[in-house]
């Protein structure tokens, strides 16, 4: 599992860097694309990363024109995150790309993601805590967890 696991990573990690994008980056994007603008900080809360990593991400988002911070109008100390038009682009690509990593090996992306979803959840049961409990979150969501969240 480990091994189909990098193959597929690193093929998309390929694909993703041609449109200036990471892994981190789409995750980003897509809450963004999903939930609307938002601060920094809830940003970073939703993807469940530290904000200085959340901070790195968008710098690398904003310079390709795919996100815009602005200065929060209810608080001058946060930065409000948008979805640019380039970055909504960049969400349809990912999601595209994602189909046909997954389609070189034959395997319906909506079945798998479902399949993966509920092995989480399966070994989640039998490995219960809060750490376990993030992942599940994440899996229902799509959403990455940080080792050391």
């Amino acid at each position: 599992m480990s091994t189909a696991a990098r193959l597929v990573e690193h093929s998309w990690n390929e694909k993703l860097g041609a449109i200036g994008l990471t892994h981190a980056g789409v995750i980003a994007i897509e809450v963004l694309y999903n939930s609307g603008p938002m601060t920094q900080a809830q940003l970073a809360q939703l993807v469940r990363v530290q904000a200085q990593t959340m901070g790195k991400t968008l710098s690398r988002l904003e310079s390709h024109g795919h996100i815009v911070r602005q200065r929060s109008t209810s608080d001058r100390r946060s930065h409000v995150v948008s979805l640019t038009e380039r970055g909504t682009e960049a969400v349809m690509a990912a999601a595209d790309m994602e189909r046909s990593v997954l389609a070189a090996a034959s395997i319906d992306p909506d079945l798998l993601r479902q399949e993966l979803q509920a092995v989480v959840r399966e070994l989640a049961k039998r490995f219960a805590s809060p750490e376990t409990n993030a992942i599940v979150a994440s899996a229902d969501t799509g959403l990455a967890v940080e080792a050391n969240s």
